[in-house]
């Protein structure tokens, strides 16, 4: 991934204190969650390739929602990582790290965070380039002792933990000085998008973006 690319995923991370994390079943609630989201004041939404409606939903938004920066999460596969770039999306996620996706990732300009657990996955990130990385599943993998067991030797790295955070304790991580934004899925539960409770769903990205200012 080039310096451009680097500085401009940084630069999306950095925009709100939490990155939504979206899963989307029926592509007519994309642009109505959307606008909630940026009402809210979270631009920056990662759409999830777990449905059949994620490639309608991100095309629908990046149409009629310019203020939404989108990103597509849950990439797998180098594949994943094309079809993300090909739908012209800001950015890209992983949840884990192979060779395959840092190779294609290397090879686009699409700002990508590749998702890490242990050290080893650190170095093979670090070593190719990418600085600015998921922690999956954060809470699981052993929470914030273990990201702060992470960031000594790799001081350099930043952190969008996702993965057991939530309105409780989503202040605490940010807190932590190598924690750019978390990501979560509580900002726009599939409850409230299917009732399509937008207004509680803006709401809920108000509190979240105040966050930071605490």
């Amino acid at each position: 991934m080039s310096d451009k690319s680097r500085a401009r995923l940084m630069e999306i991370v950095s925009l709100a204190p939490v990155i939504p994390v979206i899963t989307i079943e029926d592509a007519a609630h994309a642009v109505p969650l959307a606008r909630a989201l940026v009402a809210g004041g979270l631009p920056a939404i990662e759409i999830t390739l777990r449905t059949n409606a994620a490639v309608e939903s991100a095309r629908a938004i990046m149409a009629e929602v310019p203020e939404a920066i989108v990103g597509i999460g849950t990439v797998l596969s180098a594949w994943d990582l094309e079809r993300a770039s090909a739908l012209g999306a800001a950015f890209a996620v992983s949840p884990g790290v192979t060779s395959d996706i840092l190779t294609a990732a290397a090879i686009t300009d699409l700002p990508f965070a590749p998702g890490i657990q242990t050290a080893s996955d650190l170095i093979t990130c670090v070593v190719r380039g990418f600085d600015v990385v998921k922690f999956f599943p954060a809470v699981p993998a052993g929470g914030l002792a273990a990201l702060s067991a992470l960031a000594g030797p790799f001081p350099n790295v930043r952190y969008c933990p996702t993965g057991g955070i939530g309105a409780a304790n989503a202040q605490e991580w940010l807190a932590h000085p190598k924690v750019v934004a978390v990501g979560g899925s509580w900002i726009a539960p599939a409850s409230d998008i299917s009732a399509g409770n937008w207004q509680q769903i803006e709401q809920r990205a108000h509190a979240a973006a105040a966050l930071r200012s605490r």
